[in-house]
């Protein structure tokens, strides 16, 4: 490793942040001019766009024969975003989660991600299965489709201030498309450079592409969801850090996983380390983000140092086993056997008492979202 490979790695990651800024900015834009629903705009492009460079990467990878970073990407990066973005982000200010992300988009994101599972059973995901993933991307667009005709004026407006522009002459339209081209381009750049360089660290330090996959690839392509989300809660907007992360887990499952399994001739490998822990620790924290927001309606703080701190863990397990340390299978059994399920049931337990108390005093009544 030289310092050749570390300025594709950083430069790469860069521009993976500004392409997926310029072809989310442009595409925002270009869908407002064109009539499209704003409500859609915002659960779509925003929170999909910000998944644009793992997409980019996974397919990359997958083309040139490196499937274990494509799925080490998209199973790392849902990782991430749940345990460290919402971590922070909560840490900063408790995030007010929005109705519709508790009675839809969690729901879904805990049912994808046991789908994922099951389909990675079999070693590799084919191009039949990527067609069933995507197919299931397809089938949540149009159900927002349909939904958003039925949204009142108000949430409506509130995107339409967001996202709409004004001033739709020739002249603006031209440079919202230049921004989804440029933003393309740099996006395909940019998982260039970012793949040769995470391959390179891969070799040189006899870690595995699977590990590296889970980690420096999947934190770089992240970076949008970070950026985003820490910007929202700072801002005040803490349902949009909730939302951007929820929608762009969905999306890396549904979209990444499903465009690349189709597209690779030879699918993508599923190798027995993910199947056995990675994507069960992926599906387990999506599992654990329902009963916290379910009837609190919120990520506390002490909620979010518990993130970070099984994130912290997490990473801790990769790097010892990567170097064949002899505690890292006690650590393994620790995490899986021990510190997760205690954990899950004193969420569990917290729940049940704050359902009992909001029925004691009128029942369940949603929790408005900071504006």
């Amino acid at each position: 490793m030289d310092i050749v490979t570390l300025l594709m790695l950083f430069g790469g990651g860069v521009l993976l942040v500004v392409g997926a800024e310029g072809l989310v900015r442009g595409a925002s834009r270009l869908a407002a001019s064109m009539g499209i629903p704003a409500i859609v705009i915002g659960l779509t492009v925003v929170a999909f766009g910000t998944s644009s460079p793992e997409l980019a990467v996974s397919v990359g990878s997958a083309l040139g024969g490196d499937s274990d970073i494509a799925l080490g990407n998209v199973v790392g990066s849902n990782i991430f975003n749940v345990l460290f973005i919402l971590g922070v982000t909560a840490l900063i200010s408790p995030l007010v989660v929005h109705e519709r992300i508790i009675f839809l988009e969690v729901p879904l994101l805990i049912v994808v991600s046991v789908v994922l599972l099951v389909m990675a059973l079999g070693g590799t995901l084919n191009r039949i299965e990527g067609i069933l993933l995507f197919g299931g991307l397809v089938a949540y667009l149009l159900f927002l489709i349909r939904q958003s005709r039925a949204e009142g004026k108000d949430v409506l407006a509130e995107y339409e201030a967001e996202y709409s522009e004004t001033d739709k002459t020739p002249s603006t339209v031209i440079r919202d498309v230049i921004f989804v081209i440029v933003g393309l381009g740099l996006l395909i750049a940019g998982s260039e450079l970012f793949v040769n360089g995470a391959v390179e660290i891969a070799e040189s330090l006899g870690v595995s592409q699977l590990v590296i996959g889970l980690t420096i690839v999947a934190i770089g392509t992240s970076l949008p969801e970070v950026a985003t989300s820490i910007l929202a809660s700072l801002k005040g907007e803490r349902d949009i850090a909730i939302g951007n992360v929820v929608g762009s887990n969905i999306f890396n499952i549904l979209g990444v996983l499903g465009i690349t399994a189709i597209v690779s001739s030879n699918g993508v490998a599923a190798a027995d380390a993910a199947i056995k822990f990675d994507i069960p620790i992926m599906t387990g924290v999506a599992i654990i983000l329902a009963p916290i927001i379910f009837t609190k309606r919120e990520v506390s703080r002490w909620e979010g140092v518990i993130f970070l701190g099984y994130y912290l863990a997490y990473t801790a397990y990769l790097i010892l086993d990567s170097n064949g340390h002899s505690q890292a299978g006690n650590f393994r059994i620790a995490m899986l056997g021990v510190a997760v399920p205690v954990t899950f049931l004193i969420i569990l337990l917290t729940a049940g008492k704050e359902f009992l108390h909001l029925r004691k005093n009128g029942g369940i009544r949603p929790k408005q979202a900071a504006t």
